[in-house]
């Protein structure tokens, strides 16, 4: 191996590349339990589609346009790397090979719009979500990527290299991307047929439970694995994901039960993912008490986001707006006060003599990703709903999209019928031996 290669960085950041792709199907379980159902296959399918087509696309274009050299100003990487072509096994980026580091980075692209897929529960056709997901991964997580996560020396992406915009694991390029495309989706799609009337609660809270604890395992890989090295970075990453996380959920369960007189487990587990986004862009800058104080913030405030659907009369269907959207949001801003300048960053925030000079920087990063990805992401989406159609019929929508869009159900009904209807059957005959036996008594 090359001069500067680190088995030990390499076994990590192999270890936590599979621990990201992990989240993806945790997630489509924690959807997959919010959702009726007559929905549940098909939540937990729009998951698992995105792991086959961004994979794809990733080799033959996507690695090279989110880090290959910049192709001017910062806005997207070239085609150099085109097919992977041009990167040999011994290639090191840093101490572990560009292999594993595209392989690492796989994983991100593959999670953002599976998060996305929340927002439409239960009314988008899979083939114009499958189109979606191609399209989308091209024109906006490619490109935002390369504007975050590319660094060149001040030649790489226009926010992350060159405006000193801090986001170590995806707050801005994944959470509120992926929020606030779920937010277009949503207008674009409509609301669902009985929103604000029927009731549309998860049918199912151990998998929502499940999801939840497999995407905090998973988060692990995806915050400390983004120091792509085994070292102290990464250590205080992991530390700071767990105190956020529990200080989320802490945060989230305490307004539940004063707003609303209990302590749920649907709470628990939003307040734990809430805790896990918002930590996502910080947890490389921060102390352990900065984290407990971002999980804690983080954990209120968007346990009162998820209301505003009802408020502003959008149709968010599984709460991405208020908890990837939010959460990123807070979590990215909050590092302009909390950064210490001591952990995995220099830039020191408002709470440490640095200013609002970084609180500036972290705008700006908010704004340019929130902004260019609803713009297009709402243009995606138009142009799919006006040709091949975006939403199922109402028929489809109320009978039940698993069956009319994957020809199954994630349930066997029955031989639970069976079950009833033998014992109905069974019922009078059991009565008239036991009446026959009173008379012969």
């Amino acid at each position: 191996m090359p001069d500067g290669f680190s088995a030990g960085d390499t076994a990590f950041v192999f270890i936590c590349a599979a621990l990201v792709m992990l989240m993806t199907p945790g997630l489509a379980f924690f959807y997959g339990g919010m959702v009726r159902v007559k929905s549940t296959l098909n939540m937990l399918v729009m998951s698992f589609i995105t792991l086959a087509i961004v994979s794809v696309l990733w080799v033959l274009y996507g690695y090279s346009l989110a880090f290959g050299p910049d192709a001017g100003a910062g806005l997207i990487g070239n085609l150099d790397f085109l097919g992977f072509r041009g990167i040999g096994m011994n290639d090191l980026s840093g101490t572990i090979p560009v292999t594993g580091f595209a392989a690492f980075q796989l994983m991100f692209a593959i999670i953002t719009p599976a998060l996305i897929s929340g927002a439409i529960a239960d009314r988008a056709k899979f083939t114009a979500w499958s189109l979606f997901v191609a399209l989308w991964v091209t024109v906006v997580y490619f490109p935002v990527a390369h504007w975050v996560f590319a660094f060149d020396k001040g030649n790489g992406g226009w926010l992350g290299d060159r405006n000193g915009v801090i986001d170590f694991a995806g707050g801005t390029a994944v959470h509120i991307n992926a929020g606030v495309a779920g937010l277009a989706l949503a207008l674009v799609l409509g609301k669902r047929i009985g929103f604000k009337k029927d009731p549309m609660r998860p049918h199912s809270l151990p998998l929502v439970m499940l999801g939840s604890g497999l995407l905090w395992f998973g988060w692990f890989g995806f915050n400390a694995g983004s120091a792509l090295a085994a070292n102290g970075v990464a250590g205080m990453a992991f530390l700071n994901t767990q105190v956020a996380t529990a200080a989320a959920v802490l945060g989230w369960l305490a307004y539940e039960k004063i707003k609303h007189g209990a302590f749920t487990t649907l709470g628990a587990a939003s307040g734990a993912v809430a805790g896990l986004v918002a930590i996502t862009p910080a947890c490389g800058s921060v102390s352990a008490l900065g984290a407990i104080a971002i999980g804690i913030i983080a954990g209120v405030a968007c346990a009162a986001a998820i209301s505003l659907k009802y408020k502003l009369g959008f149709d968010d269907s599984l709460d991405v707006v208020g908890v990837h959207l939010v959460g990123g949001v807070i979590g990215s801003l909050l590092i302009g006060l909390f950064a210490t300048g001591h952990v995995g960053q220099t830039a020191q925030g408002l709470f440490y003599g640095g200013g609002f000079e970084q609180l500036g920087k972290q705008a700006l990063g908010v704004v340019a990703v929130a902004a260019y990805s609803f713009v297009v992401t709402g243009i995606l989406g138009l142009a799919i709903h006006k040709t091949i159609g975006f939403r199922v019929s109402e028929e489809v929508e109320v009978s039940g999209i698993d069956q009319a869009e994957h020809a199954e159900s994630a349930y066997d009904f029955t031989a639970v019928g069976a079950s009833l209807v033998r014992a109905v059957s069974a019922a009078p005959a059991a009565a008239s031996t036991a009446e026959k036996a009173e008379v012969d008594a």
